[in-house]
């Protein structure tokens, strides 16, 4: 058995599924659900789950209506490689309307949170040279997207 990510949207599930699906690898589209009859948030012959999978785990988008708004509640971490994986997806999620936030987290256009970090942030934030992880840290709270050449530069910094 595995746990699945249900995510609400206010009829852009299929959109939503399109625009992950294309961002990120081993990903794809699985199947749909139709209503048969009205349902409270459908009408007969609408698009009422979308079932795709994103980094391979399995997600289900639900057009259930305007009740309940994404919040930064919730987010999906990106585990990226370097600094030119964290730039790629920065810049895809945030595209047509997305919102940047601070330590490397972001909105998309559909209200999603995600936070674009990479491993090695680990190695300063949490090193060895406790004044270094506190100049890291210092320097990611001014951040947007990440950057982890000033990270390390803050890390290795001499006082």
């Amino acid at each position: 058995m595995k746990l699945r990510t249900c995510l609400w949207f206010d009829g852009q599930a299929r959109e939503a599924a399109n625009f992950y699906t294309s961002i990120f690898p081993d990903s794809s589209i699985a199947d749909n659900w139709i209503a048969p009859t009205d349902t409270p948030g459908n009408k007969q012959g609408e698009e009422v789950v979308v079932n795709f999978t994103i980094f391979g785990q399995a997600f289900i988008g639900l057009n259930g209506g305007p009740q309940f708004p994404h919040s930064e509640a919730i987010s999906f971490q990106i585990p990226c490689a370097d600094q030119a994986e964290i730039d790629k997806y920065w810049s895809l999620l945030i595209a047509d309307g997305g919102q940047e936030s601070q330590c490397g987290w972001l909105k998309d256009k559909f209200g999603i949170s995600w936070q674009v970090i990479s491993k090695e942030m680990d190695l300063y934030l949490g090193g060895a040279n406790s004044e270094g992880a506190r100049r890291a840290t210092q320097a990611m709270l001014s951040m947007r997207k990440i950057d982890l050449a000033a990270m390390q530069r803050a890390y290795f910094a001499m006082t």
